[in-house]
């Protein structure tokens, strides 16, 4: 008996659609590709940082449109419904997160953190969507909610710590 062909081997990091949903690659690591799909959207975050507010929210919401084609592609591409490998949805739900952050350490990691805990712990409705949606936009909504938790709770960090 043969083992099951690996779907990520019929991605290929020359399309740019599997590139976007890999993470830049990131989404090829072999243990928790979730982790470093969250990671991969720090150098993302800090290229959009100095960009008037409008112009990063407009680049995110794009990132989430976009993102449900590009999840849905590769998807679609691998034969798997929101494969690991897929982490694009990390990636917006980190820009998401880390909306109008101040740009050091302390809070990129204080945002990683919390994006991750809501992402893995996927609270109610978190976990819902995660169970009920489909397709492209059912493998971006629960990051993207994800990323909406972790914002309001880093955001009331920033407020609460003056």
């Amino acid at each position: 008996m043969s083992a099951a062909p690996n779907p990520v081997k019929r991605l290929s990091l020359k399309n740019p659609w599997h590139f976007l949903a890999l993470g830049f690659g990131s989404g090829l690591a072999p243990k928790a590709p979730g982790t470093f799909g969250s990671l991969a959207a720090i150098p993302v975050f800090l290229l959009l940082s100095p960009l008037p507010w409008l112009a990063y929210l407009a680049l995110t919401l794009v990132a989430i449109y976009g993102g449900v084609y590009i999840c849905a592609r590769a998807s679609r591409d691998m034969g798997v419904h929101d494969h690991s490998a897929i982490v694009w949805d990390e990636v917006a739900g980190m820009l998401i997160t880390l909306f109008m952050a101040p740009v050091t350490w302390q809070w990129l990691l204080t945002g990683f953190l919390l994006f991750r805990f809501f992402d893995v712990l996927k609270p109610w409705p978190i976990s819902w969507c995660d169970r009920h949606i489909h397709g492209g936009f059912g493998i971006m909504i629960d990051d993207v909610l994800a990323g909406f938790l972790a914002f309001a709770c880093l955001q009331g960090l920033l407020v609460w710590l003056g």
